[in-house]
């Protein structure tokens, strides 16, 4: 994934975002449906890491899967676009993708998903992260 540097690329994170829901609700049933209500199940998600003990570096991948997720709810809800990282975006975030949203603010689900995980704390929730968006498209198409 994302060529010499290994860094992923804005223009595979829907594969991402699928993948992980494919691993992810093959397992159970949870409703991954890319809607803005489906962010509470990435807060159990994460909850349940946290719970279980897992560290941020064994949880890596499944924080990058749910990072790709809420970044795709974004995208399909929120009328944001994946955008590569410039250096100094880079640099802030601490992630090499983020999503612009129609307003031109550019938003770090990446790096959220990691603070969630990171802090436990409920006011860093993605539900409340999406609901609290600056910058959303008033209706976007699935």
């Amino acid at each position: 994934m994302g060529g010499v540097d290994a860094r992923p690329r804005a223009s595979e994170m829907r594969a991402c975002a699928a993948a992980f829901v494919a691993r992810t609700t093959g397992r159970s049933r949870l409703p991954l449906d890319y809607s803005e209500r489906s962010l509470r199940i990435a807060d159990f998600l994460i909850d349940g890491l946290r719970k279980g003990g897992a560290h941020r570096e064994e949880a890596h991948d499944t924080l990058f899967g749910l990072g790709a997720y809420v970044g795709e709810v974004l995208v399909r809800r929120a009328g944001a676009v994946w955008v590569d990282l410039d250096a100094a975006q880079r640099a802030y975030f601490g992630q090499p993708i983020g999503v612009r949203m129609p307003d031109g603010r550019v938003w770090n689900p990446l790096g959220k998903v990691v603070n969630r995980f990171d802090s436990g704390q409920s006011e860093e929730s993605l539900q409340l992260f999406y609901l609290k968006l600056h910058g959303r498209a008033r209706r976007a198409a699935v």
